[in-house]
């Protein structure tokens, strides 16, 4: 009785034994399939991937980020103008804490330089992938982009004054104070020998800034003669078609200078190899396009931010300093202004390289006079700003005096440190005379005389 249900038992767990064993079999079986396997590569190829793309993803932010930290120590921390960059964040913040608009001035002032500057770096940089003729178009541009931005703010406030006389000094400061160091400078360097630079293009550029007298001269002409036939309106009409026709010419200018001129530029850089003068050309850029392009974007919006608060305190630091606000126009804003071009132009005539110096200082007067100019009284007649062309006869007469110094100045295709010593000395008598300045508020027979001497100068050249 006791034996079959051993039996039974015996033969069950047998039964069992071999089940699992068969199902073990039928594990491995399954684990060693073909499908298996397929399954397992494809996992490890997606972990693979997963971990590539991670260590690419880490690998790339590290290139951006040391990217990134070598663009800001280029550019912020290359030069030592860039320590006076925390004083615009100190303007603003002297601005709301306090009244001084005499200290909100100078800050802003001050912070504006370096800004000034660092924009002509990052325009000189991208020229390196623009080619040396737009190259030079752009620096001109942006290194008087200060300017037309504080032209900009002064006009939208109402303060048209204010934007007569600044891009006056401007064009001053150009001429003399910058035109005047890079021949000093360079004349140094190179006592034993005279500069040269084209005649042809410093001739092209004396006419068009004659163009320019011409255009404020018959304004102010108009209205001191009061030949005006409708009384108040046909001199701001005659400034607002003038200024059309002066941007048709500076247009017409850059067609030439880009497409005409172009042979007689690579003649003179050929020439130069030639001679031996370009051996140091071995200039890299330090900083990509992109870059250059991203930095120019950041100065110029941080220059506009500061020209805000400059353009609103100017009346209150002619008040505190007791200085006349023509002198802090025409001689103070533009020389923070043209620190791009004033260093810019010193830099190229200590190597010898004075055509792109008169480019920069000549071609910068040039583009306010034939297009900062006429620009603002077209921006001012879509704002509903009357401003024109009427500059007053004494910053007229100072205009025109500059040219034609500065044309005889040119006319021999030559420079040493002696003319460059004229033009600054003659500089300091222009700020001199500023200085002592009253803006006038009606018409006197003084400013009258003026206009008789400066149309004498001009029938006898």
């Amino acid at each position: 009785m006791d034996y079959k249900p051993q039996v039974g038992v015996q033969s069950h767990r047998e039964m069992g034994s071999l089940d699992d064993r068969s199902m073990h079999d039928l594990d491995d079986e399954h684990l060693n399939s073909p499908e298996m396997d397929a399954q397992k590569t494809r996992s490890t190829d997606s972990n693979e991937h997963v971990s590539l793309s991670g260590s690419l993803t880490a690998g790339s932010r590290k290139i951006i980020r040391n990217g990134v930290y070598k663009s800001i120590k280029t550019v912020v921390f290359s030069n030592k103008l860039n320590l006076l960059m925390p004083f615009g964040p100190l303007a603003i913040l002297v601005h709301k804490m306090t009244s001084h608009n005499g200290w909100v001035f100078f800050l802003s002032l001050l912070g504006i330089a370096p800004l000034a500057e660092r924009l002509g770096y990052a325009t000189e940089q991208l020229a390196f992938f623009t080619g040396p003729t737009v190259g030079g178009l752009l620096n001109a541009t942006f290194g008087n982009a200060t300017e037309l931005i504080i032209s900009i703010y002064a006009l939208k406030s109402g303060m048209i004054r204010v934007v007569q006389l600044s891009l006056l000094g401007s064009i001053l400061s150009n001429m003399l104070l910058v035109l005047g160091c890079a021949f000093f400078c360079g004349g140094l360097v190179y006592h034993r020998k005279e500069q040269v630079f084209s005649k042809a293009t410093a001739v092209v550029n004396s006419g068009l800034l004659l163009m320019a007298v011409m255009g404020l001269l018959f304004p102010a002409v108009l209205h001191y003669t009061h030949t005006e036939r409708h009384a108040g309106k046909s001199e701001l009409a005659l400034s607002r078609f003038s200024s059309c026709v002066m941007l048709l010419a500076y247009a017409a200018y850059l067609v030439f200078q880009l497409k005409s001129q172009r042979d007689l530029y690579m003649r003179i850089d050929e020439e130069g190899s030639l001679n031996g003068e370009n051996s140091d050309d071995d200039e890299a850029p330090e900083i990509s396009k992109c870059e250059s392009v991203i930095w120019l974007s950041i100065m110029t919006a941080w220059i506009s931010i500061l020209s805000d608060y400059l353009v609103d305190t100017i009346e209150g630091a002619s008040e505190a300093w007791d200085v006349p606000i023509a002198f802090i126009s025409v001689i103070l804003l533009p020389i923070i202004g043209n620190a791009a071009e004033h260093a810019s132009a010193i830099m190229f005539a200590m190597k010898d390289k004075l055509d792109i110096s008169l480019g920069v200082a000549i071609g910068s007067s040039t583009q306010i006079s034939m297009f900062g100019i006429p620009f603002c009284v077209v921006i001012g007649w879509m704002m509903g700003r009357e401003m024109d062309l009427n500059f007053q006869l004494f910053e007229t007469a100072t205009l025109f005096i500059t040219v034609i110094v500065v044309a005889f100045f040119l006319q021999e295709g030559t420079s040493n440190y002696f003319k460059g010593l004229m033009l600054i000395l003659c500089y300091l008598i222009v700020a001199a005379s500023f200085f002592v300045h009253k803006d006038p508020t009606s018409t006197g027979q003084f400013f009258h005389l003026s206009l008789l001497v400066s149309l004498s100068w001009l029938s006898l050249l």
